[in-house]
């Protein structure tokens, strides 16, 4: 892969399972982080601080200890998975020290941001070709392995069992399988798992595995990387496979003569999330090759149908279920079902019970494998009950989900247990919960529903018992009274704490008379409760007393924080009363005007004839000083009225007591 012509911004480092687009600095203080941080962004990479999660790292050799750290790099033992990039200062010599560490690229310091992010996304295109080059070469060494044993092995059930082990191990998978397909479109046959070597002929119903009929179906491998949420599986599939977290599944057709006549079936879970197409192509090879192993080995004639082994069996089964008639007549009168199974788990004896809950014959059952009789959602679960009681350990309580022929779903809990006889290994009980176990999911998701809905509540909700212990804290009540639900439940808190001195019994004996609200009720009241730190703050609230059969178990009340609504009702009552005193303001201005107006006409007049009669008397006339008096109080009154005029606010004074008058001076001061 060679280097782009010009740095590409958008491109990103291609990643898989394996390979992470991470870089890693060395030394870890080096001044060079910034740099490096921008430069990685750019090229589509993370810097990371360990080297567990790097593919890539850059070795500062400019910084102190550089030298001395990359020389540590390359001892260590992750080296092999590194790709490295050094940066030197000018010189032969420091070019020198940097080939000691054979790095995939040299930098001279000073160099430019895109410069650095170039060379980096160039060297993480050849981290990823070197690392598939490296994949491709394991897989064809494996392959080449199998291939060997293909033609060299005679033990063909354990040449089966150690592939799909050596396949799990490579690919890092839960489990993978070999599926061949039985008498019916319906039926198939597990002849090897990856994770038990004594699995062998467990027969399997396949319309519980739609990813292997579709496979059937087109001939085509089928990948199911979200397997939980994928189309092609039913509800109850989803279920039972992310209950057992898996994350991903892959079927390859076993091609034989030109017809898929099995099934190679991965499952991955854990760290394993997804399979890359690459391991798809390998898969689908190593499918291939062992498809014509199988046919070569002439093993599928052995693994389909009813074989005369399989007749034998059936005859020994009902030969030895006739030995259990004592136990037959016992379990006859049970309602719960009781199965004898024998050490291969196919059935020896079935009572009625058992039949009528799984929906079969009791004679048909007998010589059937577990599996066959009750088609269980997760065979899984059902073999370690069986193999738990086999290797003579009692187990009981399992529920396993299965599915009758008439099609119906049930959840049974059963119970196995070792038998001390001959002839048979385990005996096992079980009873139908399926309506139990929907009842407990429908309360458990009301008892869900309504804890997230208490939480989610902006009030406050606190519950005690009757000595005041607290029982419930929602989140309202931690933001209300500052107390984590933690420390309320487990604290040792009591309501007591929550109110002032007292005022818990006397909310009580409220809630417990009928005058407020009814016995046992309180309808919405102002109280305080007391936060943390000791703040008071007010709210209202509500409480009730929860009985059960006339006794009471517990109280309840409900808490609405008012401070907020309190410092908004003292701002409107501010504003109110601004507005008062701006209304009588205008009302006196109003007034002043219009007295104004009025009084100077008369005034006028009063002051021009006293003015005139002034000049007709002399100031020795008896009538001069009356006139002059006139003339005086007249022009006082006529400044009054100037006042009056100029009033522009409401201020008051008092006069003769408590009685209050308009303050003219304060009332037009502003305007001098």
């Amino acid at each position: 892969m060679g280097a782009p012509s010009a740095l590409d911004p958008t491109l990103h480092v291609p990643s898989s399972l394996e390979f992470v687009s991470g870089i890693s600095l060395v030394p870890s203080d080096s001044p060079a982080r910034e740099l490096l941080a921008a430069a990685a962004a750019r090229a589509g990479l993370r810097v990371v601080d360990g080297l567990e999660e790097a593919s890539l790292a850059l070795v500062d050799l400019t910084a102190p200890g550089g030298l001395a750290a990359g020389q540590s790099l390359v001892d260590a033992a992750l080296a092999a998975h590194l790709t490295l990039v050094v940066l030197v200062a000018p010189g032969e010599s420091h070019f020198a020290e940097a080939q000691s560490l054979e790095p995939a690229d040299v930098l001279t310091a000073p160099v430019a941001m895109h410069e650095l992010a170039w060379r980096l996304q160039c060297a993480a295109e050849r981290h990823v070709e070197r690392e598939e080059q490296a994949r491709s070469q394991e897989d064809l060494a494996l392959l080449l392995e199998l291939t060997a044993d293909y033609a060299e092995t005679s033990d063909v059930e354990a040449l089966l069992h150690g592939v799909t082990r050596r396949l799990a191990e490579k690919l890092d998978i839960a489990r993978a399988t070999l599926v061949m397909l039985g008498r019916s479109a319906d039926e198939g046959i597990i002849v090897a798992a990856s994770d038990d070597p004594t699995l062998k002929d467990l027969r399997i119903d396949l319309s519980r595995y739609p990813e292997i009929r579709e496979v059937m179906r087109t001939g085509k491998p089928v990948v199911m990387q979200e397997a939980s949420t994928h189309p092609l599986l039913g509800d109850v599939e989803r279920r039972a496979v992310a209950a057992r977290g898996i994350h991903a599944i892959a079927a390859l057709p076993l091609p034989i003569r030109g017809q898929v006549r099995g099934v190679l079936l991965l499952r991955a879970a854990g760290r394993r999330r997804t399979f890359t197409p690459r391991e798809i192509d390998f898969l689908t090879t190593v499918a291939h090759a062992t498809a014509v192993a199988l046919r070569n080995a002439s093993v599928l004639q052995s693994v389909r149908g009813q074989t005369e082994a399989e007749k034998t069996a059936r005859l020994a089964a009902e030969e030895q279920a006739a030995s259990f008639k004592p136990y037959q007549l016992f379990f006859a009168h049970v309602s719960e079902g009781v199965a004898i199974l024998d050490d291969k788990a196919c059935v020896l004896s079935l009572n009625p019970s058992g039949a009528a809950m799984l929906d079969v014959d009791a004679p048909d059952a007998r010589g059937r494998h577990l599996h066959q009789v009750t088609q269980p959602v997760d065979e899984n679960v059902l073999m370690e009950l069986v193999t738990t009681a086999a290797r003579g350990e009692a187990r009981s309580g399992a529920d396993v989900q299965v599915c009758t022929r008439t099609g119906r779903r049930l959840t049974l809990s059963m119970s196995a247990a070792p038998l001390r006889d001959e002839e048979a290994a385990t005996i096992l009980s079980f009873r139908d919960v399926t309506d139990a176990r929907r009842l407990e999911d429908e309360l458990l998701q009301t008892k869900d529903f309504l804890e997230r809905l208490i939480d989610s509540s902006v009030d406050a909700i606190i519950a005690t018992d009757l000595k005041g212990r607290i029982i419930l804290f929602n989140k309202g009540a931690e933001a209300l009274c500052g107390y984590t639900a933690q420390e309320a439940l487990g604290g040792g808190l009591t309501v007591h704490q929550l109110y002032p001195p007292g005022v818990a019994k006397r909310v009580m004996a409220m809630i417990r008379a009928p005058e407020h609200g009814g016995k046992g009720r309180l309808s919405l009241i102002r109280e305080e409760l007391v936060h943390r730190s000791g703040e008071r703050v007010p709210v209202n609230m509500t409480a009730s007393i929860v009985y059960e059969g006339g006794r009471e178990v517990f109280s309840v009340g409900i808490f609405t924080d008012m401070r907020a609504r309190m410092q908004l009702e003292r701002k409107l009552s501010d504003v109110e009363t601004r507005l008062e005193e701006s209304e009588k303001s205008a009302v006196i201005v109003a007034l002043a005007g219009t007295a104004a107006h009025e009084l100077n006409q008369p005034l006028t007049s009063v002051m021009g004839y006293a003015e005139l009669l002034k000049r007709k008397l002399k100031e020795d006339d008896f009538a001069w000083k009356p006139v002059d008096i006139i003339y005086r109080e007249a022009e006082r009154m006529a400044e009054i009225v100037r006042k009056i005029g100029k009033i522009t606010r409401y201020e008051t004074k008092s006069y003769m007591g408590a009685q209050q008058i308009l303050d003219l001076d304060k009332a037009t001061s502003h305007e001098d």
